[in-house]
């Protein structure tokens, strides 16, 4: 697992597992925070001897080997686990000196800076997600313990200034959603702080125009212009002067934005809300369920608060000890998934207990589509295991939707059979007609994030039948239809979907497809979906690596998540560690019943046909046999071995050959 550092408040380092590292004296520290000052460049010896004794004269006569003993001792803390004289992978000694090569989002300042600019390039719903995210990594100044140090002068002042920039275009970005109230407390206090950023005057200013105040916009305008004045010698520029006129002349381009006047409606109709509906009234969960539905569509951070409080839901109307009402509150959070494997599988199990004592407990006159509801919710959170009551519960919800007629019960139930359609290999087209039903349907009744879910559905299934063209189209519309309808988190899947079809379809330089895998990758960051991200770049490269010819990756930090059991034999492989590797294989488990089941088969493939493990390959061809017209791993719509085909080939000249 890769070790974290942060410097956007005290200097400090995290193990993969998230627990704070050690980092003992505070020349220990200063010799971290150096060499990340220097982005992984070499600094030298007596470069650092100057920087860290820089209060002295003379440095002591023992310095270099004083920092010697401080780099050996950060090289125990980071990497407990190194053997004994082996080379250090992450704090390296490189010629004259020494270097830390953490990773690109091993950082906070470097995942902040890669942030910021990433939200220029986005839609102002995910610019603001993202900018959010990334202000919230601070924990006070940069390098705030060795702030006065002057090596460290230069770096302090950029990445202030750099979150100053952040804080206006969060600013901007609350703006242009018409959330201007929502941004008027923050510019206040920014402008308090910082007076002479004459955009953060802007920003305010409009932000209270757009509120209805604008009174307050000119008084604002005109503390600006008193300050520069006053303080500095200089007039307004003219962004802030063209606003004043602007708003004298109650310009047309200032007006509130509908998303105003929607804020507006939202808090109205909030406070009405909250008066006439009791405290403690049963409606209030019915109703928080409907919230939390549509706060998990809206991104990352809303997915994440939508799954926690849904819990806290299903807990409060089972201790109300009513069957009826926690069928409707565990059935009503009926959120598409697209994924195969669960975010939090203990909240995944605890929902299907939740639902299973809820379904026995229905009085007999029960509505049907409640039980429906309760059976699709089981189908879901069931996704991934090899459970017998997940396909089951499945059939009988889907059964119950048709008899009844109901399109969105019929939808949200298709979704649960989708999800169970993951038993043997090769069911791709059995998705496909999924998907189609589910777009059909969808369109015909208005349930727009179900035929999302349809398009999503079908890009995945038409490639793993490697039809691009088709994907492409499901791509587009789900897209299309994302935008129209602040959808944020369907752009992660389109965005890595159209790196995988480079990798199929294309023929670019492996080292290309890596970065923009790597790009594919910063988009999860935050998304709120652990279930997906961990473990899933490494394994993208890993797939590209066979797929061009190249040895597993072999740095003993990467963190394979859920993956490794089936990554391991590869890493050993690429050691020239084949006893192991052939070791590694013969406790292999199978693959989970998901998304990417094909795609772990072709990689224990791989590993037994270079160690000649009979047993795995006879398992191996049975199982992907099915698939043969497939390709590996694309019906996830994120990564590829290629063909099938090509691995059921070799797998069936290996085994006709001697025992």
């Amino acid at each position: 697992m890769e070790v974290g550092f942060g410097v956007l408040g005290p200097v400090a380092a995290w193990d993969g597992a998230g627990d704070a590292i050690a980092l003992r004296g505070p020349r220990h520290r200063a010799v971290l925070a150096r060499l990340l000052v220097a982005r992984r460049r070499v600094v030298p010896v007596g470069r650092l001897v100057e920087d860290l004794w820089a209060d002295r004269t003379e440095p002591p006569a023992d310095a270099v080997g004083a920092v010697r003993t401080f780099v050996a001792a950060l090289r125990r803390a980071l990497e407990p686990e190194r053997p004994p004289r082996t080379p250090a992978r992450l704090l390296v000694t490189e010629g004259p000196g020494y270097a830390l090569r953490a990773g690109p989002g091993a950082v906070d300042a470097w995942r902040f800076e890669r942030a910021v600019t990433d939200a220029a390039t986005l839609p102002a719903p995910d610019a603001l997600n993202r900018l959010e995210e990334a202000l919230s990594w601070w924990r006070g100044p940069a390098y705030t313990d060795f702030g006065d140090e002057a090596w460290v002068r230069a770096e302090r002042s950029r990445l202030a200034e750099l979150r100053l920039h952040a804080v206006e275009r969060r600013a901007e970005a609350q703006l242009a959603l018409g959330r201007a109230a929502v941004a008027v407390p923050d510019l206040d206090a920014h402008v308090a702080e910082h007076p002479w950023r004459e955009d953060a005057w802007r920003l305010l200013a409009l932000a209270l125009y757009r509120t209805g105040r604008q009174g307050d916009a000119l008084a604002v305008l005109r503390r600006a212009r008193t300050l520069l004045v006053e303080q500095l010698g200089t007039d307004p520029g003219p962004a802030l002067r063209r606003l004043e006129a602007d708003i004298l002349d109650h310009a047309p381009q200032l007006d509130p934005g509908p998303g105003d006047r929607a804020e507006q409606v939202w808090a109205q109709a909030a406070a009405a809300y909250d008066r006439t509906v009791a405290p403690g009234a049963r409606a209030r969960l019915e109703s928080t369920v409907g919230l939390l539905r549509d706060l998990a569509v809206t991104g990352g951070g809303g997915l994440q608060a939508a799954r926690r409080h849904r819990t806290a839901a299903i807990t409060a109307a089972r201790e109300l000890g009513d069957p009826e009402l926690t069928a409707r509150v565990i059935g009503g959070y009926d959120v598409p998934a697209i994924w195969t494997r669960a975010d939090d599988p203990h909240q995944a199990a605890d929902t299907v207990a939740a639902a299973e004592h809820t379904l026995a407990a229905l009085p007999p006159d029960a509505q049907l589509t409640s039980r429906a509801r309760l059976l699709t919710t089981i189908a879901l959170e069931s996704r991934g295991t090899r459970s017998a009551r997940g396909p089951q519960a499945a059939r009988q919800a889907e059964d119950i939707a048709r008899r009844l007629n109901d399109p969105a019960l019929l939808a949200f139930a298709l979704n649960g059979t989708f999800m169970q359609t993951f038993h043997r290999a090769g069911l791709a087209p059995q998705r496909d007609e999924i998907g189609a039903e589910l777009v059909a349907l969808s369109a015909r009744h208005g349930l727009v994030t179900y035929e999302v879910l349809g398009h999503l559905v079908r890009l995945q299934s038409r490639s793993a039948l490697a039809d691009f063209t088709g994907a492409d189209a499901h791509a587009t519309a789900a897209d299309r239809l994302a935008d129209r309808h602040e959808l944020p988190l369907v752009g992660v899947f389109t965005h890595w979907y159209r790196v995988l079809r480079l990798t199929a379809t294309g023929s670019p330089h492996p080292a290309d497809v890596t970065t923009a895998y790597q790009d594919a990758a910063l988009r999860l960051d935050g998304a709120g979906m652990p279930g997906l991200e961990r473990g899933l770049l490494p394994l993208a490269l890993l797939c590209l690596r066979l797929r061009s010819g190249q040895p597993a990756q072999t740095d003993e930090h990467i963190d394979w998540g859920p993956y490794e059991p089936w990554a391991r034999p590869l890493v050993l492989l690429a050691h020239d560690r084949p006893t192991e590797a052939r070791a590694a294989l013969s406790s292999l488990p199978d693959p989970p019943r998901d998304l990417l089941f094909e795609a772990l088969w072709c990689l224990a493939a791989r590993a037994a046909l270079t160690v000649g493990d009979r047993d795995t390959m006879e398992r191996a061809l049975a199982e992907l046999t099915p698939a043969a017209a497939e390709l590996a791993g694309a019906g996830s719509g994120l990564l590829t071995l290629g063909p099938v085909a090509r691995y059921l080939d070799d797998l069936v000249v290996a085994l006709r050959g001697p025992r």
